[in-house]
């Protein structure tokens, strides 16, 4: 078994005992974790979010934060702050709450556009800078941002760009008939979680993700269904090329927790919607007809998209 699947095996046994069902999305998480990539959880209040970014620290022994994101939420309070030290007359940097190997940042949309926009260094570079300074953020840094697509009342659409950095856009959803009869026998219940994986474990499975083999067919794969997203006749605004590289990125992650070497397209028909329709806008409509419609549009990609034969995978 190789340190990816040992990684995710352990690290969904773990969560599970807190997050009831929900393997797929689980496992997604775990991947986009593994890409060294970032979450955006867009659903309602109560479906378990904040459980599944607090669980998934405590269970890798890692840092954690969560922001609340409000509007009166300053840049300073996420990247920190240089504050004069009475003792020594100089200046001392105050570290602001980005600097965790895992940050909740919950209701992002709700944070004014400039407060979202320090995020963007963070996302991006694994870095901040203030004064002229650049500190590095910690190692894995991994941004589980949330949001509510159903309340619009006193938020702010996070634009195209940031929008861009999150790798995968994932929805937990209500639990099944037999799952909420579960919940509702156990009852409320805030376990503690004992940690089962460390930081070493993480960058094991993080370095072997360089091994997992994409053939040629499959790298035409994906380049085609990112043209194929640009081209679309309701397209506005395709899967850009960071886009593409990420998911064929995620989808060695996949492969890789499925207990394969190399990639095959249902990978990357699995995390397709999710890398993909947060990434994309659509011709004249609203946001939550939009972000329905993107995905309807890539599932119609995917079925038109050319599949590669078998023989060529491993190639």
């Amino acid at each position: 078994m190789s340190q990816i699947q040992k990684f995710a095996d352990v690290l969904r046994s773990s969560i599970s005992q807190q997050i009831i069902g929900k393997e797929d999305v689980i496992d997604k998480v775990i991947a986009a974790m593994i890409c060294g990539g970032h979450v955006l959880l867009s659903d309602i209040p109560g479906t378990g979010k904040t459980t599944l970014a607090r669980t998934l620290a405590r269970s890798m022994d890692a840092t954690f934060h969560r922001i609340q994101l409000t509007p009166d939420l300053m840049p300073s309070d996420l990247i920190g702050v240089s504050v004069p030290d009475p003792e020594t007359n100089m200046f001392v940097f105050r570290k602001g709450a980005v600097f965790a190997h895992i940050v909740l940042a919950d209701e992002i949309n709700r944070a004014t556009p400039r407060t979202q926009s320090a995020l963007l260094e963070c996302m991006e570079e694994r870095q901040v800078t203030v004064d002229g300074v650049t500190y590095g953020l910690e190692v894995p840094f991994f941004v589980i941002a949330t949001q509510n697509p159903v309340e619009m009342q006193g938020t702010f659409p996070l634009p195209e760009a940031q929008l861009d950095r999150f790798l995968l856009c994932l929805s937990l959803g209500y639990p099944s008939r037999e799952q909420e009869l579960f919940l509702l026998e156990r009852g409320i219940r805030d376990a503690e979680v004992k940690p089962v994986l460390t930081i070493t474990d993480w960058k094991m499975a993080h370095q072997e993700l360089k091994e997992i083999q994409a053939a040629p067919a499959i790298r035409e794969y994906v380049a085609d269904i990112a043209a194929a997203s640009r081209s679309h006749r309701e397209v506005q605004l395709g899967l850009s090329t960071r886009g593409m590289l990420m998911l064929l990125e995620v989808s060695r992650a996949i492969a890789a927790i499925q207990g394969r070497t190399y990639v095959i397209p249902d990978d990357v028909k699995c995390v397709a919607v999710d890398c993909m329709a947060h990434r994309m806008t659509t011709r004249g409509t609203v946001w939550d007809q939009d972000s329905n419609m993107c995905c309807k549009i890539v599932e119609e990609i995917l079925d038109t998209v050319p599949v590669p034969k078998e023989i060529l995978w491993k190639l």
